[in-house]
């Protein structure tokens, strides 16, 4: 099964069904998936590592995007279960693949991504 391909961000406030089914969630709007440097294990035991023993210090930033997601669209969502309350948390659409102009705007690590203008992605190209 291959992935599809995300040209266009989900609009904030629609619903959409589960992969599997077993819910409905409602899109919030996109987020990006950050990995926390600070949550990585110590090591219990010297020996373990043999030679080249990983650097602790933590040099650079703390979150990084998450590499297992940066190729997949992500989004915060309001999960909508029957007989439930809603409950907010982070989805990672990995049935999806981002086109590259949508994911350089997503994990950008470009200086110039951070102004104002560029709080919505690209328009997408008209064929």
């Amino acid at each position: 099964m291959s992935a599809q391909a995300a040209t266009a961000l989900l609009d904030p406030g629609s619903e959409h069904p589960s992969p599997g089914g077993q819910y409905t969630y409602r899109v919030l709007g996109p987020c990006c998936r950050l990995f926390d440097r600070e949550e990585l294990p110590w090591p219990c035991c010297r020996l373990a590592w043999r030679s080249k023993e990983p650097s602790w210090r933590r040099v650079g930033r703390r979150f990084v995007a998450d590499l297992a997601s940066r190729r997949c669209p992500t989004y915060a969502v309001e999960l909508l279960q029957p007989g439930a309350r809603p409950t907010r948390t982070v989805i990672t659409l990995f049935t999806e693949r981002l086109g590259s102009e949508l994911q350089e705007w997503w994990y950008s690590k470009l200086p110039s991504s951070l102004d104002q203008v560029n709080r919505e992605p690209p328009p997408r190209a008209q064929k």
